[in-house]
């Protein structure tokens, strides 16, 4: 077991609280686990627990905290595109714990996947970044996200055919559910997501600008039955995005029966050891 340390450090007039793994003999470049969602620093099913031990235990000294507002810590909730102040007070820290620390990789899930590649281009001691199934939700976009994923395999998943035989499906609200859905898919985008000033844009325009902004290295996991994810990997395959995530510095890696928080210990340990190779590969 790696040296497991209990922090607190401030932000805004809040007490942050942490925990760090450390390696007896740490490398210089060290993990920060970002939160996301309605979480706080263990994860679901302690995934973050266990990948920061799994880190250490190779060498590579790993942080994880709660921002304001969650778990242990001070302060008002806030979302993942307003914690900012609070990802620069957890690297203060980091560095001021780990003397030999040179640089940091930002590890986030789901919207805190987002909040990390918001933040990294302003900060140079970010190096690099790690997104699993990374937020860029909207309203059309899950609508065709749904329409192409989860439609069509529910049209060869044998329970359905079975509910349907036996009257205990409900067709007119599937129907008009799907309705909704094709509505919403093909809507006319609204004005703000054409608008120049990033300030008003869409979820998905703000995260593209941040990763061409930001030069360091970067590696995505998607899980294959997550809906999250296939939302991202159409907006991956889409003109706009394509030459951002097709360069060289961008590595892409997915599990294609895991859902959206990596819930069998199988899948954490797979992603466990992506991480982990893909930080030896630098």
């Amino acid at each position: 077991m790696p040296d497991e340390r209990a922090l607190a450090f401030p932000c805004h007039g809040a007490w942050l609280y942490g925990i760090l793994s450390l390696p007896e003999k740490p490398h210089p470049r060290g993990v920060l686990i970002v939160v996301g969602g309605p979480q706080y620093r263990a994860g679901s099913h302690r995934q973050f627990t266990l990948l920061a031990r799994d880190l250490a235990a190779a060498g590579i000294p790993a942080m994880r905290f709660d921002y304001r507002g969650m778990g242990d810590s001070e302060g008002d909730l806030r979302d993942f595109d307003n914690v900012n102040d609070d990802l620069n007070a957890a690297i203060d820290r980091f560095f001021a714990e780990v003397p030999g620390l040179q640089e940091v990789v930002l590890w986030g899930l789901c919207d805190g996947a987002s909040a990390a590649a918001m933040y990294a281009p302003q900060d140079p001691r970010v190096a690099g970044l790690v997104l699993l199934n990374p937020w860029v939700r909207t309203e059309q976009g899950e609508a065709r996200a749904a329409i192409k994923h989860y439609y069509r395999d529910r049209l060869f998943d044998a329970r359905l055919w079975k509910k349907i035989g036996s009257g205990q499906f409900d067709v007119k609200d599937s129907v008009r559910s799907l309705c909704q859905n094709v509505l919403r898919a093909f809507a006319p985008k609204q004005a703000a997501d054409r608008q120049a000033d990033l300030t008003n844009a869409a979820l998905p325009e703000r995260m593209q600008a941040a990763l061409t902004r930001f030069g360091g290295r970067v590696l995505v996991v998607l899980s294959g039955a997550d809906l999250t994810a296939q939302e991202f990997a159409d907006l991956a395959s889409s003109p706009a995005w394509q030459p951002l995530l097709s360069a060289p510095r961008f590595t892409r890696q997915q599990i294609d029966k895991a859902d959206h928080t990596f819930s069998r210990r199988p899948w954490q340990d797979q992603v466990s050891h992506w991480t982990r190779d893909w930080l030896r590969a630098w």
